[in-house]
């Protein structure tokens, strides 16, 4: 299935690949934000605010939504293929993330926060937000921890999630609560996302869509199968799309950064993720500590000190547990393809 999908791309790409524009026909050099990429074009958005779709230079080897652009606007044009990207600025952040066919894969560029969603419903749990706080840290993007759906927080619950959510704050994670149904602390994440490019990540069920259909209510107009801007059909299904949302901020939104694995990960930037266990690694007696039983352990001596948490420590050897799991998942995968 995914092949013949790429085939269908390659064969749709094909067809605009035929429409090439002549150096004379393109304005000046100006700058642009990669708004989505598909194949061989960019819908790239100008200073002005215009959408052009662009044929890319050959010799760009990288191209991903959020990237900043030179490009060459057509002067006149009646074809589909408006401007060319000329070049590409520098990265300020890349977010990546394994694929089980293609490796390390970059999806988006210049990220300014990771937003990860999580809830009360269907159930509150720090081993997630943990795995995706390591896939964070390894970015080098700043994360934040959203509970939502706090309306639903029965009072039996709530001093456990408390609980949780203070110890976050304790390692100096920023949190935020809220309620996309009753729109308590709505604003506070407006406020968050001004002037930042954000993603949200989260597990299905946690109302990312909610909480940002009431950040962004024209979300699904803007993600439709037909651009409302440029009226050009899109890849909705495979492409990163770069968002306004109204209050000021960008939002990357696709399905390739709502989920992250961690097989690529060795156990050592593992335990570097855990931004508590920094101050103690590399003072465990042996190099090759487990940070388990082992003997003269420095992280097993906080832990049982209190300097560490009991959730923390025992979601990071879930986390090491899982590892070769998934590991030999992907070339069990890989060797039956």
């Amino acid at each position: 299935m995914r092949a013949n999908h790429e085939k269908r791309l390659q064969r749709k790409d094909a067809k605009e690949t035929t429409i090439e524009l002549q150096d004379s026909s393109l304005g000046p050099e100006q700058l642009g934000t990669v708004i989505s990429r598909f194949g061989q074009h960019a819908d790239v958005e100008t200073e002005n605010g215009e959408l052009v779709r662009c044929n890319i230079r050959r010799n760009i080897q990288s191209l991903v939504t959020g990237d900043k652009v030179i490009m060459r606007q057509a002067s006149e044009t009646t074809a589909t293929i408006a401007g060319v990207v000329e070049a590409v600025h520098p990265r300020h952040s890349s977010l990546s993330r394994p694929d089980l066919y293609d490796g390390i894969k970059i999806i988006a560029a210049n990220i300014d926060q990771i937003l990860i969603v999580s809830s009360v419903v269907p159930s509150f749990t720090t081993q997630i937000i943990d795995r995706y706080l390591v896939a964070a840290e390894d970015t080098g993007i700043a994360p934040v921890i959203i509970l939502n759906k706090i309306d639903l927080l029965s009072d039996e619950e709530a001093p456990a999630v408390e609980a949780a959510l203070e110890r976050y704050q304790a390692i100096g994670y920023q949190v935020y609560r809220v309620s996309s149904k009753s729109g308590e602390g709505v604003e506070a994440i407006k406020t968050l996302l001004k002037d930042k490019v954000s993603v949200f990540v989260g597990q299905s069920g946690v109302g990312k869509s909610s909480l940002i259909n009431a950040l962004l209510p024209e979300a699904e107009l803007i993600t439709g199968d037909v651009s409302e801007t440029s009226g050009l059909g899109q890849h909705t299904t495979t492409t990163a799309k770069l968002l306004h949302f109204p209050s000021g901020g960008d939002l990357v939104d696709s399905p390739g950064v709502r989920e992250f694995a961690l097989w690529h990960l060795p156990a050592e930037r593992v335990g570097w993720c855990f931004v508590e266990f920094r101050d103690y690694l590399g003072t465990c007696k042996f190099r090759d500590c487990k940070h388990k039983n082992d003997p003269g352990c420095a992280i097993t001596q906080a832990f049982e000190e209190g300097k560490i948490a009991q959730d923390r420590y025992q979601n990071y050897h879930r986390i090491i547990d899982s590892l070769d799991e998934q590991r030999h998942a992907r070339h069990f995968k890989n060797d039956n393809d």
